[in-house]
């Protein structure tokens, strides 16, 4: 009996909180109905004046320096390291030899092929004297022409192993990284080394549509970094994309030169700071003023000798973050609406929030 008794009283006081919930859900949703609609019927709206306004087009934005040049250096022949000339850290430049593969196997291919063209050579030689008085046809000299060429080519593809060999740079930079030591044996493909060349990099930024219609190629940027605040550097802008990432943003490069002391690395944050020339004065209006969208160019204008919602067509113009230029369709001095317009309606009665 106790037991009933006890799930009874925890079924009504369930059941009461749940009242209490509901009720207090509809003193809400009564208040916020009325707060929309206060003022006998008229609709709750906030207003902006419209104005002329300093158009500032300047902005920053934050990326990444990654390194102008990167390379990393594979083995293009079988063999056994057997020097290596630098380390990780060291200054390089175009043909510095970086490591060198035993030689003794490539060497061995030269001379055989070596041996082999002279060879060919003599036979040539033979065939055209022979030629010359009847002792041999026009094909077979054509084939010992082909035999002596083919025997050339083999000779300078040995010559161009034994040449490379010798690991050498193609580019000024820094050993990142060192992948081998003396007496690894490699395989064509194994990776050697990794350079970098930091004495310029380039600092990858997105900006949004408004921001890249004032960019183009070329364009002057001073360059900030958080690690050295009181060093200046700059740079230009070398790539702006010609279509949006998935974020509806513009993948940019700026090219940026390193000071002499090379402070800059790849990895590193960085700041371009753009810079535009100062604009004349526009219309702006918040970008919250039009109903939907921006592309919709359709506003709601607050009459204010009859306290009513008119609608307005205007032409846009450059987004400027919250604000919109106005083109047409607005003047100076008026009042737009920039929230409730889901509530209004054309000639709609409306009351101002403060």
């Amino acid at each position: 009996m106790k037991r009933v008794i006890t799930i009874i009283i925890v079924v009504i006081v369930v059941l009461a909180a749940i009242g209490y919930v509901l009720n207090n859900n509809k003193k809400k949703e009564q208040e916020t109905t009325e707060f929309i609609a206060k003022g006998s019927g008229a609709v709750a709206v906030k207003v902006a004046k419209v104005e002329r306004k300093e158009i500032d087009l300047d902005f920053t934005a934050n990326g990444t320096f990654a390194p102008n040049k990167e390379l990393e250096f594979s083995a293009e022949n079988s063999g056994r390291v057997t020097k290596v000339y630098v380390e990780e850290g060291s200054r390089v430049s175009v043909g510095t030899v970086l490591a060198r593969i035993d030689a003794e196997i490539l060497n061995t291919d030269r001379e055989t092929a070596e041996a082999t063209y002279q060879n060919a050579v003599r036979d040539l030689n033979r065939y055209e004297s022979s030629f010359k008085t009847g002792g041999v046809t026009q094909q077979q000299l054509d084939q010992a022409k082909l035999a002596a060429e083919n025997a050339k080519l083999k000779l300078q593809q040995q010559q161009r192993k034994l040449s490379d060999a010798n690991i050498r740079s193609s580019i000024n930079g820094v050993v990142n990284k060192k992948m081998i030591e003396v007496g690894a044996v490699v395989a064509p493909g194994t990776k050697l080394f990794e350079l970098v060349d930091v004495s310029k990099l380039k600092l990858k930024v997105n900006v949004n549509e408004g921001q890249v219609a004032n960019l183009k190629i070329g364009d002057k940027i001073e360059i900030q970094s958080n690690v050295f605040p009181n060093d200046k550097f700059s740079g230009k802008v070398t790539f702006i994309a010609a279509k949006a990432d998935e974020t509806l943003n513009f993948p940019i490069e700026v090219e940026v030169t390193n000071n002499v002391k090379n402070s800059l690395r790849a990895g590193m944050y960085g700041t371009a700071v753009f810079k535009f020339p100062a604009q004349a004065p526009a219309i702006l209006v918040p970008r919250t003023s039009f109903v939907g969208s921006v592309s919709s160019n359709e506003v709601f204008v607050y009459n204010t000798s009859k306290n009513v919602a008119e609608t307005r067509k205007v032409v846009s113009g450059r987004i400027l973050g919250e604000s919109v230029e106005i083109l047409d369709g607005l003047k100076e001095g008026e009042t737009v609406i920039t929230s409730g317009q889901i509530n209004l309606t054309e000639g709609a009665p409306v009351t101002i929030i403060k």
